[in-house]
């Protein structure tokens, strides 16, 4: 008698729905795709070469009978009656992360990036300098750099080997349903409000964050930023190693007299000069401290940390240079989607900026005040648009900061507001504080749109 096939229902049709469908698939599974959508542009030609069952636009409640393995998109809560319903029929429900582990090879080492704000760029330069260490060493090791930086981990699983690395960008919203998801170095970079809307309260929020922890043993290391009180509540079992652009710190990375240093009990090792670093702005300090110490916490060769802290600039939307245009230069900070992020990024600025705020239509209930704080004598003036635009407003004002113009939905017509703005050695910064839903797509198509608009002028 043939074995019944396991089943599995992929609930969200985003990337990471698609890589855990095809995995499955070839891991003998019958596949079951759904999705609040009924239909999604390019979602056939992504899925060629494997066999599935479509049921998009169907509730997924309605699809339960049968199922063994039930995968859920990153956005969709936990906590939703159709994955109780799951639960209590004893079916499996996972998270695309916790999927991607389970098929890695378990001699392949994670290290892990979470934090509100800095994941990416932290993601994308310890990711450079651990494939600069495989050269290095010439023995066939392998890095991928994958997870919530655009990749999914579930995309390479099946072809990671013994002693590869997989550096990844990891998000509460992926934390919240994984079971034994182990990192095997997890740095913290910081914790601020977000996403309240989608966990209920920030409380439920930082307990997700904390969650990349939970499994962590004695062999593993911790890395936790020493400036950020919520940071260091973290419980684990790993090995603490923390970072402080404020201070010395006793087993991990500062700053002393300007020079980037790395301690571990009584050897300490000089990385580089701080103003040598690729990245500017004090933040990025902060995520190169981090990226220090998982990198030589796992061993890395401190010559290609080195080499790549000074040539690493950065990642695309992270306050990306785009172009000067009659002595203004124009910044792209598409990822700019909370307002702690868009601080940052104001607070990197050297020239009187123009900032471009708002360009979504999505409300996380932020608070804008604190943006506004950082704004004042730094940024001249700000445009605003998106369905965000009252409170943002509201919040300008109640900081005392009135050079702000709201404009209509048309996002050229708020660049070209922002160009009228700005004169010769001023800056132009789309760093929005807010998500792109509802007017983009993603971040990235308002930062490459942005681009668009802004070279064509």
């Amino acid at each position: 008698m043939n074995e019944r096939k396991k089943t599995a229902l992929i609930v969200g049709m985003a990337k990471s729905g698609v890589s855990s469908a095809k995995l499955l698939y070839h891991e003998g599974y019958r596949v079951i795709i759904n999705d609040l959508k009924s239909e999604i542009d390019g979602l056939e030609e992504a899925l060629a070469g494997i066999e599935y069952e479509n049921r998009l636009g169907l509730p997924p409640e309605a699809l339960l009978d049968g199922v063994d393995l039930m995968v859920i998109s990153p956005v969709i809560p936990i906590f939703r009656p159709f994955v109780k319903q799951a639960i209590a029929r004893g079916i499996e429900v996972i998270g695309e992360i916790e999927l991607g582990w389970r098929y890695a090879d378990r001699g392949a080492r994670f290290v892990c990036i979470g934090g509100t704000n800095g994941k990416t760029t932290t993601t994308a330069l310890t990711g450079e300098i651990f494939k600069a260490n495989d050269e290095m060493a010439g023995d066939g090791r392998r890095t991928f750099v994958l997870g919530n930086i655009g990749i999914p981990i579930t995309e390479h699983a099946l072809e990671t080997r013994p002693g590869d690395t997989v550096v990844a960008e990891t998000a509460a919203l992926q934390f919240e349903s994984i079971v034994d998801f182990r990192c095997n170095a997890a740095g913290l970079l910081n914790i601020t409000e977000d996403h309240v809307n989608r966990f209920g309260s920030m409380e439920a929020y930082i307990a997700a964050k904390m969650r990349m922890f939970e499994n962590q043993t004695e062999d593993d290391i911790a890395v936790l930023n020493a400036d950020d009180p919520i940071v260091m509540q973290a419980k684990t079992r790993a090995k603490v190693l923390t970072f402080s652009r404020q201070h010395e710190v006793a087993n991990g990375a500062f700053v002393r007299d300007g020079m980037i240093v790395y301690r571990r009990g009584f050897i300490e090792v000089d990385v580089i000069p701080a103003d040598e670093l690729g990245i500017i702005g004090a933040h990025n300090l902060e995520n190169a401290l981090c990226a220090v110490c998982l990198s030589l916490g796992m061993g890395v060769h401190v010559e290609a940390l080195r080499r790549v802290l000074r040539e690493f600039r950065g990642v695309e939307h992270r306050i990306e240079f785009t172009r000067i245009l009659d002595g203004v230069t124009y910044y792209n900070d598409s990822k700019g989607t909370n307002p702690e992020s868009t601080i940052k990024a104001i607070e990197a600025m050297t020239a009187p900026t123009v900032l471009l705020l708002g360009a979504g239509n999505y409300d996380k209930r932020s608070d804008y005040r604190p943006v506004f704080r950082a704004a004042r004598g730094r940024v001249k003036a700000a445009v605003v648009n998106g369905s965000n635009t009252e409170a943002i407003m509201r919040d300008a004002v109640s900081e005392g900061f009135t050079e702000i113009i709201a404009v209509s939905e048309d996002f050229r017509e708020m660049i070209m507001t922002a160009k009228s703005l700005a004169a010769p050695g001023d800056a132009v910064l789309l760093s929005p504080a807010c998500a792109s839903w509802g007017m983009f797509r993603d971040y990235e198509q308002r930062g490459e749109i942005f681009k668009e608009i802004v070279n064509s002028l």
